[in-house]
């Protein structure tokens, strides 16, 4: 029998600066340490040290076509837009740290050895002592369930040496107790047109699209020409940001509606509405009206309008303090003139104003 890890206790608490030392000298020179998470124990390894992913792979019995996951201690190793599109930052603002590993289409520069076919996981584990080891880190680490491959994950230090009883290569094991959740995470890839569960966990497919997506609103008078064609043009341009089809926004949980303050129900749009978006390859016609109901105006994100009249209105029909979603269109606080009654260009000019505010506000949206 192989000589047992070194333990080293490390509680559910922020951890002790010698312990953090310990642990980055064993993962710098390419050692392996055991670490808790919330979920499960994972086997740790610098990620952009080939030698330290092949020990990690070899320690597990890992295939080498299978990726691993890049962990994180502090949400600002994925700040900027480049490394998380919007709806991966709403479900990393709304679930790390925890349980939810993302599979994003952008790879960091140095690790692409843990990255397959262009995509790459990342997870911030809820373990105080691990994360905050992460997070002090000069150098990228992966985690790797504490397990030979196939075989059911340890949730805790003694499970750890029973499963890689044997093996040399783990230098370090911290002992944080029992897992919490005694879990493995839910693994999501979203991006490029993708929005996939890869492992049930403990969060469900319904749950993570609410997260990701938006619920938009688009609101002018009466419904029939200015916010049907910025819910459509709005609908066009999200889909193809997230390089999919309108039909499949509620896959990516987006709902895009709009309303009229003073619209009556039912009515058709505007028919030069409809001629300015069908040259643009946009369908209106079977758009009906809707009026701006005050019981429906709080399960907006966002509602949008397209003068500060309808911004004013839409303000009263809800309780002080409940109005900070509703915006105007206009990024700059201009108001987009009504073209009803007016010519075709008056009708060209509107869209042209509203597709230029959308511009401005999509990348909040996706």
């Amino acid at each position: 029998m192989s000589p047992l890890p070194e333990r080293e206790k490390a509680p559910d608490a922020e951890p002790a600066r010698e312990l953090t030392q310990r642990v980055a000298a064993v993962l710098a020179r390419g050692g392996l340490v055991a670490m808790p998470t919330e979920t499960v124990y994972g086997i740790a390894a610098r990620a952009d040290l080939p030698p330290a992913l092949e020990a990690l792979r070899e320690l597990k019995g890992r295939p080498e076509d299978l990726g691993l996951t890049w962990h994180i201690g502090s949400p600002s190793a994925v700040e900027s837009p480049e490394r998380l599109a919007p709806p991966a930052r709403r479900l990393a603002s709304r679930y790390w740290p925890g349980p939810l590993t993302l599979v994003v289409p952008s790879v960091p520069a140095g690790l692409e050895g843990v990255a397959r076919d262009g995509w790459i996981g990342i997870r911030m584990p809820a373990h105080r002592a691990t994360a905050g080891i992460l997070a002090q880190l000069p150098f990228p680490v992966v985690l790797s369930s504490a397990n030979r491959h196939g075989e059911p994950p340890a949730t805790n230090a003694d499970e750890v040496e029973t499963a890689l009883d044997g093996s040399v290569l783990l230098e370090l094991l911290l002992d944080g107790g029992a897992a919490k959740l005694s879990e493995a995470s839910s693994v999501l890839r979203i991006g490029r047109g993708r929005f996939d569960i890869l492992r049930e966990g403990l969060i469900g497919i319904d749950q993570l699209r609410a997260a990701a997506g938006m619920r938009i609103g688009f609101a002018c008078t009466g419904n029939t020409c200015r916010s049907p064609m910025a819910e459509a043009w709005a609908r066009k341009r999200i889909a193809e940001r997230l390089e999919i089809g309108p039909e499949r926004l509620s896959e990516f949980g987006f709902v895009v509606e709009s309303m009229g303050v003073h619209a009556s129900h039912g009515s058709p749009p505007s028919r030069l509405a409809v001629q300015v978006l069908k040259e643009l390859g946009v369908d209106l016609a079977g758009h009906r009206s809707r009026a701006a109901l005050s019981r429906d105006l709080a399960a907006f994100d966002r509602i949008y309008c397209m003068t500060r009249d309808q911004r004013e209105a839409l303000a009263l029909a809800l309780p002080p303090g409940k109005t900070e979603h509703i915006e105007l269109l206009d990024p700059e606080g201009a108001d987009i003139p009504d073209p009803i009654g007016g010519t075709r260009d008056d009708y060209s000019q509107a869209l042209a104003r509203i597709r230029a505010a959308i511009e401005l506000r999509l990348p909040e949206w996706a």
